[in-house]
């Protein structure tokens, strides 16, 4: 009887255990074989795709990065031989290295550090390169190499030449503020070396300042040839024969090229908008018997033609037939004031359409 009763305690208790082992216990799955093998195993797996997914998003993106970094770049897998010239320049990104071999250069830092690995001091931008030693790029720097010889060495790593036949041209006024490539730059060398205009100071054009009446007409007197004139301009506001622009207010008046306002007075100091400007063009050309014919096509196609006085509309007509004048994204602004660099190009246009 004692045996039926402990062969029975004992069943209980390995059915008992059985039932742990078969469901365990969420709240410890280290005692659950069944959570080990489900849902812990599951959830753990799912960890491991996040965390590898991430990885390899961020390695991708590094990847993107690096190669829209130095897109357009050339790469040298291991230090390899390369020749530049005088004026040419060698730009290195980050992780890439120049030793030179022969010839002299300078370094030029934009961002981030060069180390001299030979010293392991980072090198002073502006400074001269020493003649085989190791250049090197680190994390989150651009730098680049002007050569003033021809000159070997070799590079390794991500690297960009720019020769001097591939540099923009550099430009042949003084001014600092006229690029070679705005629109106006031809317009204002032009001026400029004809001697019809001068700067502002010695190094600077300031293309979008305003232009007076007086200076308008004194361009035009210059562009003629200085003529001397005996008459008087009549304008009671230009009575001083030592000021700068008499001679040629006097020009222009006694040539129909300006009229001036009612009263008697020219206004030299008021600026000059681009109807006005436009007007004394038109009679500047008719006084050297240049064609002055038109037509009102392109004149037809600005939205603001209404908007002209009545004296600048066929002055307006002829300067757009002859390409003399323009408009400013579909508009003519005719009361707009006229910017130098406007003038300018207004010159110059009459000079290459009009002039034999």
């Amino acid at each position: 009887m004692k045996r039926t009763i402990a062969a029975l305690l004992i069943l209980i208790v390995l059915l008992g255990m059985t039932t742990v082992l078969a469901t365990g216990s969420t709240a410890d799955p280290l005692i659950s074989r069944s959570y080990l093998e489900g849902a812990f195993q599951s959830a753990l797996k799912a960890d491991i795709d996040r965390t590898l997914t991430r990885a390899a998003d961020d390695a991708i993106s590094r990847l993107d990065k690096a190669y829209i970094d130095y897109l357009g770049y050339d790469f040298a897998p291991s230090f390899t031989p390369i020749t530049l010239f005088s004026g040419d320049v060698l730009t290195l990104p980050s992780g890439s290295s120049y030793i030179l071999i022969s010839g002299e250069a300078s370094i030029s830092i934009a961002t981030g550090i060069v180390l001299d690995i030979a010293t392991g001091a980072a090198a002073e931008s502006g400074s001269r390169l020493t003649q085989y030693r190791r250049y090197f790029c680190v994390e989150e720097t651009s730098a680049s190499i002007t050569f003033s010889t021809e000159a070997t060495g070799h590079v390794d790593g991500y690297f960009h030449v720019v020769t001097a036949a591939d540099k923009p041209p550099v430009s042949e006024l003084p001014f600092i503020d006229v690029p070679v490539n705005a629109w106006y730059y031809n317009a204002v060398r032009f001026v400029y070396e004809s001697e019809l205009f001068r700067g502002t100071s010695n190094t600077t054009f300031s293309p979008a300042a305003s232009m007076t009446r007086a200076m308008f007409v004194t361009v035009l007197h210059r562009l003629e040839g200085l003529p001397e004139v005996e008459a008087e301009g009549g304008f009671s506001d230009v009575a001083d024969p030592n000021a700068y622009y008499y001679t040629a207010v006097a020009w222009a008046s006694s040539n129909e090229i300006v009229n001036g306002y009612g009263g008697g007075i020219f206004l030299p100091d008021r600026v000059i908008n681009r109807e006005e400007m436009a007007t004394i063009m038109y009679r500047y050309a008719r006084y050297n018997n240049h064609d002055i014919s038109f037509n009102s096509i392109r004149f037809n196609t600005f939205i603001d033609r209404a908007d002209v006085s009545a004296y600048a509309a066929d002055p307006f007509r002829w300067g757009l037939t002859w390409n003399i004048v323009g408009g400013v994204n579909g508009r003519l602004l005719p009361q707009n004031v006229a910017s130098r660099a406007e003038v300018a190009q207004t010159i110059f246009n009459y000079c290459e359409n009009l002039l034999p």
